[in-house]
């Protein structure tokens, strides 16, 4: 028998403290809760929710605690702000900071670590960082290097990896498996993605650190 989910916050399960404007729903074709984050957000789940996005030049990092199931996914546009000091990842989980890579890589992982993660026990999945943009600048290559270099020095290595090329990715992630699914969008009909992501930039070029942008 189907199970009808009216989507209602009390139908939800919990989350944790900080990720309350999420979009979080009931995806009746995959039969899981799921939540969708957009540029500049993250989740972490702790009761095996599927995580989603769409990335152009964007960089997903997927981490879990392999023994523990609980984990999350980030999606940010740029690689770094060098005026946040390292411990900024205390401040409200989901806001205009974690739109840089440095400072969502950190929320995810404290996160994570907050809610009994070991980093001993992180396995990191890394997705997105295309060449969807026809401008200069390859963002999209500047976020790849920026991560890896990330995990490196945080002693950290990468089990998965789909990353670069010319083509947006749709990203499905389970953190509670670790399972993570990725459809390269060829057949994109219109440049709706790409208007978007050179709006995003503009956005972040001229919006200060507070508050919240949504691309979608």
């Amino acid at each position: 028998m189907k199970t009808h989910h009216n989507n209602s916050p009390s139908d939800l399960p919990t989350t944790l403290t900080g990720f309350e404007t999420i979009n979080r729903y009931w995806d009746d074709k995959h039969n899981i809760y799921a939540a969708k984050i957009l540029p500049g957000e993250f989740y972490v789940s702790m009761t095996g929710e599927l995580i989603t996005t769409v990335l152009g030049s964007c960089i997903s990092a997927c981490i879990r605690d392999k023994k523990s199931g609980i984990g999350g996914m980030n999606h940010f546009m740029l690689p770094t702000d060098t005026n946040q000091h390292s411990n900024s990842w205390k401040n409200t989980p989901v806001n205009m900071q974690t739109r840089y890579g440095n400072i969502a890589m950190e929320r995810l992982i404290n996160m994570i670590l907050s809610g009994g993660g070991k980093k001993a026990n992180l396995e990191i999945k890394l997705f997105g960082g295309g060449k969807v943009l026809q401008i200069n600048t390859d963002i999209g290559g500047k976020n790849v290097e920026f991560v890896r270099q990330y995990i490196l020095t945080e002693g950290l290595r990468v089990a998965a990896e789909d990353v670069g090329g010319i083509y947006p990715r749709m990203v499905q992630y389970y953190p509670k498996t670790g399972r993570a699914r990725v459809k390269k969008l060829m057949n994109l009909h219109n440049d709706t993605l790409k208007q978007r992501e050179k709006k995003y930039i503009r956005t972040l070029s001229t919006s200060p650190v507070e508050g919240k942008i949504d691309l979608f």
